[in-house]
């Protein structure tokens, strides 16, 4: 809406000073032909606002001039934890009113909080995608955050690793881990997690639910990856690592990784460690590309699984 760009553009000059119409357009996805129209419109509203030309100029408040106008819309209220997130922003429909947000908190900080606070967004960074992969929004995402905004039940269409059904549930909480995001909701009398990207359609029943007493999302999660991650650790292996592989050990996953890195080493450097893996097949698949880097001593039948994996590769490039 224009008037959220207005205040955006007010809130910037305020902050920043001296700015650039190209800066404010990139900033506000407009053109800089807009941006002059909407400096004309602030200008005939009584802010004073001063245009510089050349190469140092740009477009700035009269010096001493501020606007108190730092309240939080609901809109913004909502998009507040997301005024970092960018991406997470965007992906839910709130990257307009975070930023909107984001400048109004800066504005309400004395001068001295204001420098602190614009130093640090200039030396931190957060990236939530792991490395090789783009982020992604799920398709039906903003209508189920819609439905866990208003404590409204949904019904989704959802591929599991065993079967393909639908289902209602109650949304109570959206999370963003790694660059995928994940529905916690309450299934029947159960809790339980749910993947974006494994729901093929949604449809708001517009049912309220309530909340259950207590409920703390962040709580949820943790437990919830918790109990999934020890779910994979089915069994042992026993291997020894060359000092060549100790830089790509964290592929193995986090607690194989510590578990290496804290065994001694032997007169040549090598490290053997006893390490949780899900199968057979999947820890086969992870130490085959190690090479001769990682040899397994135990379970045997690792063993006979790596020996046969690197007898299909051998022949495959002969």
């Amino acid at each position: 809406m224009r008037a959220d760009r207005l205040l955006s553009i007010l809130m910037t000059l305020q902050l920043r000073g001296r700015v650039t119409a190209d800066v404010l357009a990139a900033q506000l996805e407009v053109s800089p032909r807009t941006i002059y129209r909407d400096i004309e419109a602030l200008s005939q509203s009584g802010v004073p606002i001063v245009t510089e030309r050349g190469r140092s100029g740009g477009l700035a408040l009269i010096d001493g001039y501020r606007t108190e106008l730092t309240g939080l819309s609901g809109t913004e209220a909502e998009a507040l934890p997301f005024a970092g997130l960018g991406d997470a922003a965007a992906a839910l429909g709130l990257a307009a009113s975070a930023e909107a947000a984001r400048l109004k908190v800066f504005a309400a900080l004395p001068r001295s909080g204001r420098e602190r606070a614009h130093r640090a967004s200039e030396c931190f960074y957060l990236d939530p995608v792991d490395w090789y992969r783009h982020a992604t929004t799920p398709q039906f995402l903003k209508i189920v955050a819609a439905a866990a905004w208003a404590n409204q039940s949904v019904e989704i269409d959802y591929e599991s690793w065993s079967a393909r059904k639908r289902r209602v549930v109650d949304p109570l909480g959206l999370v963003l881990k790694a660059g995928r995001w994940y529905l916690v909701a309450r299934n029947k009398q159960s809790t339980s997690v749910f993947r974006l990207e494994s729901i093929h359609g949604a449809r708001n029943l517009l049912k309220p639910f309530v909340r259950p007493k207590g409920f703390n999302l962040a709580d949820v999660w943790r437990e919830e990856v918790s109990r999934f991650e020890t779910s994979l650790r089915r069994a042992k292996a026993t291997i020894r690592v060359s000092p060549n592989a100790l830089s790509r050990v964290d592929r193995l996953g986090a607690d194989a990784a510590e578990r290496i890195l804290a065994a001694p080493g032997d007169e040549r450097g090598r490290r053997e460690a006893s390490i949780w893996i899900e199968s057979i097949a999947h820890a086969a698949s992870l130490l085959l590309g190690f090479g001769i880097d990682i040899e397994v001593l135990a379970p045997l039948e690792l063993r006979v699984e790596l020996a046969r994996r690197a007898g299909l590769v051998s022949a495959l490039y002969k």
